[in-house]
């Protein structure tokens, strides 16, 4: 098989802050992230070989995590202690592979864009910032 169906991908958050105990975000539609992105330093000098530019990598940043969901005040608005909290909290992601591969992370909810158009569904859009170092592939 070339690939994996993304049906199935669970967005997890922490219940209380450090117990390990997590519990599922609701009507997620649609999940991508976290974007993982590597600082670039040029160190190309004049005696680079034959002009050709040099780097080596240097801080290592956490991107974000970018959810969709049918939005619903009653499962989605305790996520607003998120936002109104200055700590990360826990959340996972876990991957609907075979393995059902998790990925641990600490995140603050940086934005939250709900709407509700006179002709569809109630929605939002949920960004969380990963804050720190990821833990890839290993349970919280």
């Amino acid at each position: 098989m070339a690939g994996n169906d993304g049906f199935g991908v669970k967005l997890e958050r922490e219940t209380t802050p450090g117990s390990g105990n997590y519990e599922a975000i609701a009507n997620i539609t649609s999940l991508s992230g976290p974007g993982l992105e590597r600082e670039q330093i040029d160190v190309t000098a004049h005696d680079s070989e034959e002009q050709w530019e040099e780097i080596v990598f240097g801080i290592k940043r956490s991107g974000e995590v970018e959810i969709d969901v049918n939005y619903d005040p009653a499962k989605h608005d305790m996520l607003l202690d998120d936002w109104n909290s200055s700590n990360p909290r826990g959340y996972r992601i876990t991957w609907p592979d075979a393995l059902s591969t998790p990925w641990a992370f600490k995140a603050g909810l940086a934005n939250m864009e709900p709407e509700a158009p006179h002709d569809d569904k109630l929605a939002a859009s949920l960004t969380f910032k990963v804050s720190g170092k990821p833990n890839f592939g290993s349970a919280a």
